[in-house]
């Protein structure tokens, strides 16, 4: 039985250190997707294979999210995997940012006939950080969001002309909607500044938007955080992102779920962590303190007798809920002995009686340093 190829690191496939910056990341990969792109490498299995590895390096290096995960699992990414980060074309569009039309000329005018005719694009995705408690995150939430964006100007849908103005070829780039710009040898395209891409140029640009297609709002949203989500976690909410360009679909918002501190909780994974104190006599003879709980207030834990400090016990199922709705964590509680600072003269005899008691050396009498003193003297 044949085994399966394993992966490269995504460092060594862009032949770059781990320290890399993003624009190191981003001229190997330009090198490299020159290299083996298919169009300069036709019926090249090879080639095609190591620009689809080089471009699903780069998807990941050149996302700082990724490439934390990536750093701290490999290619696992901590168990999400490199397809939960979106379709692999998307690093393909990254691709197409980097080089804006170099491969035109490359690789012939097919390529800018298909640019010029798509001339819609999908908006920008939106990313919004909200803060919630600890307790929220335990009960879940409902918040109501303004969320600042563009959106296709209705006066003129998004065309950027005054309704009624006529549109002519554009005087810049003659209607392809790109314009050449030569480096030695090499010849690039960009987009045209005056027609945006468009190939055509109006009349009259629309006044409200002044000729962009979009104008600024704030969209009000109501959104559920779900008991349980974890912290960092991202709430998807589709076509709620920037407005598309030319009649494109609008971007996604995703909204981070950022938990404030907590003066008594700390989280860890599902489990919460706490600490109280007990008193000394408690710790000796056993008892119980209380305890609070996030999920269901107070609740009474049992000290046995003996309990050492720094003792940990854990109260099962007190802590956050499963996002996907399967059990939850537990709290963990750290007890501290307490030493009272100040010792009532009633309680310092009764201390005094114990100390004599247990044969216990206490203030004002021989320590144990004074009397390896005395030994030796002997």
């Amino acid at each position: 039985m044949k085994m399966a190829s394993q992966k490269r690191d995504y460092y060594e496939v862009l032949g770059v250190l781990r320290s890399a910056s993003l624009d190191e990341l981003k001229k190997s990969y330009r090198k490299l997707a020159l290299q083996h792109h298919p169009d300069r490498n036709p019926g090249n299995k090879e080639a095609e294979e190591k620009f689809k590895e080089a471009a699903e390096a780069y998807a990941v290096l050149s996302d700082s999210e990724k490439r934390s995960l990536y750093d701290q699992f490999g290619h696992s990414l901590g168990g999400r995997g490199f397809s939960d980060f979106g379709d692999f074309s998307e690093s393909f569009s990254d691709f197409t940012d980097i080089f804006g039309g170099l491969f035109g000329d490359f690789f012939g005018s097919s390529r800018r006939s298909s640019r010029r005719s798509d001339r819609s694009r999908r908006g920008v995705d939106l990313q919004y950080d909200l803060e919630v408690t600890l307790e929220e995150i335990v009960r879940g939430k409902e918040v109501n969001l303004e969320i600042p964006r563009h959106e296709t100007c209705e006066h003129c849908t998004g065309s950027g002309a005054e309704p009624g103005s006529k549109k002519t070829t554009c005087p810049d780039c003659k209607g392809t909607g790109e314009r050449r710009l030569s480096q030695g040898f090499i010849i690039f395209q960009q987009t045209c500044s005056r027609c945006r891409g468009e190939g055509e140029w109006v009349e009259k640009v629309c006044k409200v938007c002044q000729g962009h297609g979009k104008i600024s709002k704030k969209r009000k949203l109501n959104i559920k955080v779900p008991a349980g989500i974890e912290p960092g976690a991202r709430l998807k909410i589709s076509g709620e992102g920037e407005a598309g360009e030319r009649g494109g679909t609008a971007g996604d918002l995703y909204v981070r779920i950022i938990p404030k501190p907590h003066s008594f909780f700390h989280l860890d994974g599902r489990d919460l962590l706490c600490e109280t104190e007990i008193p000394y006599t408690v710790a000796c003879l056993g008892g119980q303190v209380t305890v609070p709980t996030l999920a269901d207030g107070d609740y009474k834990l049992k000290i046995p007798k003996g309990t050492q400090n720094d003792k940990i016990f854990r109260i099962e199922e007190k802590g956050l809920p499963s996002f996907r709705g399967h059990g939850r964590g537990d709290q963990m509680v750290r007890v501290r002995i307490h030493v009272p600072k100040h010792v009532p003269d009633a309680e310092k005899k009764l201390l005094e009686e114990l100390a004599k008691l247990r044969k216990e050396e206490i203030e004002g009498r021989k320590n144990l340093f004074e009397k390896v003193k005395d030994s030796f003297k002997e």
